[in-house]
């Protein structure tokens, strides 16, 4: 007998209700809504995190959430979050490019659960920095629905944290009077961001116990940084890809910046505590149109905000502090892109030079022998080498030799180039992991369409990941046609090799294991030993 539909309606709508409750979280001072992707995933696009970094607290250190405010404004109301929110201010690219998208009110999280998860769940979570050389990016850019829908059991939050000058503006006054500003701002903007998982993402189903971080570029950078700040850690394992060994200048070697940037944003004169109070008060635009001008016209030894030794934060320069052992003790994955550089032109002096300011004479003159023509197959392949070892590439090597001595270390060399390119350089996995992403100016991309092999591909590296950050040990949990990934150690520096098969089979694996290059190593040594002058 073929029930009515009048008898049917009670359970079509106690369905609905199920289903509407599966992507609705109450973290206890708010509900959210998020937008359920896939029938197992839901993303909740800016999550606030931390008050808005606005008005008389630009340039400030971030505060907590107030949560008794959301709980007053939101009214027991469910707060949507089903579209992204606007990303935190952008700068230029450096192509030609004007920044100034965006906005301050930024500090949010993109967490992306499994439909129905919740507390008590346990789930691992996995926290992401994007890069962008501290200067742009968007989280949006670099979205995690279908990792989850891959693998719905864990949690993944990607941060929104200031930008440029909006986050990394540095007056040396900065260390002896904090009420003018606080150095290193979108650092703590990130730490804030790790001290409210640790706090409520159990309400999306993660378990603040296993937090592993894991960035690219300027995201990597920010986890070195994280791996040896003068902080208690909030995480319990670290995944590095393509360390942006940027300089982290002194504060002093700032200040003709700052002086330049204040000037540019009109304001110019007075006391660094009349400039302070100056670039406090001015409109967002003109601090956008000053730090893009600081980019491509000051003529100074640094041309963008970063980060810089504060001797609270950071004591040493994260290489040195490695060297020191001065690390968390977790598990760590890192590895660099096989072709990349993050230099232009084509000596090599000069643009060792340009990347690192500090770098004197007699260094740039030990560099040449390390790196003779005879030793690579053309002039534009030992200048992509030599440049490229000290941009990024020996990054991996400094992390996992110090993170080896400690505990468990994972290394790979990514070598599988996009769409046809002829080189693997720098990003690559990017647009493999992230749906064909591309990305351009003022927090837009464009998502490229990928082959079955590029998503059998993708789906392995999301598996070596995920594996991670589930069991500290990529080969846990990885698919059954890949290969295990060896760790790294000193007496065997073993990484793996990521690739697509020759083929492009979908479902065999073109991923092999390799013993770390010896020319290689000793190269990486010697930059190692540069670490003082290269201030990274």
């Amino acid at each position: 007998m073929i029930p009515s539909v009048t008898r049917l309606l009670p359970f079509v709508g106690l369905a609905a209700s199920l289903a509407a409750a599966q992507n609705i979280v109450d973290t206890g001072y708010a509900k959210y809504r998020g937008n359920q992707s896939f029938p197992d995933t839901v993303a909740y696009l800016g999550v606030p995190y931390a008050e808005p970094p606005v008005g008389d607290l630009r340039f400030r250190a971030p505060l907590p959430l107030n949560t008794s405010r959301v709980t007053a404004e939101s009214a027991g109301k469910i707060i949507d979050l089903t579209e992204n929110p606007e990303f935190c201010v952008q700068g230029s690219t450096g192509a030609g490019d004007a920044g100034g998208a965006g906005s301050e009110d930024c500090l949010k999280l993109n967490i992306y659960a499994p439909a129905g998860a919740k507390k008590g769940d346990n789930l691992p979570v996995l926290v992401y920095i994007h890069g962008g050389g501290y200067v742009y990016g968007n989280p949006a850019n670099w979205p995690y629905d279908h990792w989850i829908h891959q693998s719905p059991n864990v949690v993944i939050a990607s941060v929104y944290y200031r930008l440029n000058s909006i986050g990394f503006l540095t007056a040396p006054e900065m260390l002896t009077n904090p009420s003018l500003g606080d150095l290193n701002a979108g650092f703590k903007d990130q730490s804030m961001a790790l001290e409210w998982v640790s706090e409520h993402i159990d309400a999306f189903g993660g378990d603040p116990n296993k937090v592993t971080i894991d960035g690219q570029s300027a995201g990597a950078a920010s986890i070195e940084l994280h791996l040896v700040a003068n902080e208690k850690p909030r995480f319990h394992g670290a995944i590095l890809q393509s360390i942006y060994r940027t300089p982290l200048p002194q504060v002093e070697q700032q200040r003709d910046m700052f002086n330049y940037y204040s000037t540019q944003a009109g304001c110019g004169s007075g006391s660094v505590e009349k400039k302070m109070a100056c670039l406090r008060s001015a409109d967002i635009s003109a601090l956008s149109r000053a730090q893009d001008l600081v980019m491509y016209n000051f003529t100074g030894h640094y041309h963008s905000f970063h980060p810089v030794i504060d001797k609270k934060l950071f004591i040493d320069y994260p290489t040195v502090s490695l060297e020191k052992g001065h690390l968390a003790d977790v598990p760590v994955m890192a590895g660099s892109c096989a072709n990349e550089t993050l230099s232009s032109g084509t000596n090599i002096t000069a643009a060792l030079k340009f990347y690192f300011p500090a770098l004197t004479q007699q260094d740039l003159e030990e560099f040449l022998p390390e790196y003779p023509l005879s030793d690579f197959n053309s002039a534009a392949q030992q200048f992509q080498v030599a440049t490229g070892e000290s941009d990024v590439i020996c990054g991996r090597k400094i992390v996992g030799r110090a993170a080896a001595k400690k505990n468990k270390a994972f290394t790979y060399r990514y070598n599988q180039p996009v769409n046809g390119a002829a080189a693997t350089t720098h990003s690559s996995e990017n647009w493999m992991m992230f749906l064909g992403t591309s990305t351009g100016f003022n927090g837009s991309t464009t998502f490229q369409p990928q082959t079955d092999a590029d998503r059998a591909f993708a789906a392995e590296l999301i598996a070596y990941w995920l594996s991670f950050v589930r069991a500290a040990d990529p080969s846990a949990h990885k698919l059954a046609r890949s290969p295990a990934w060896p760790p790294y150690t000193a007496a065997s520096p073993m990484r793996i090799v990521l690739n697509e098969p020759a083929d492009k089979s979908t479902t065999v694996s073109g991923v092999t294991t390799e013993l770390e290059p010896e020319l290689e190593g000793k190269r990486c040594a010697f930059v190692q030993t540069k670490a003082l002058h290269q201030q990274a």
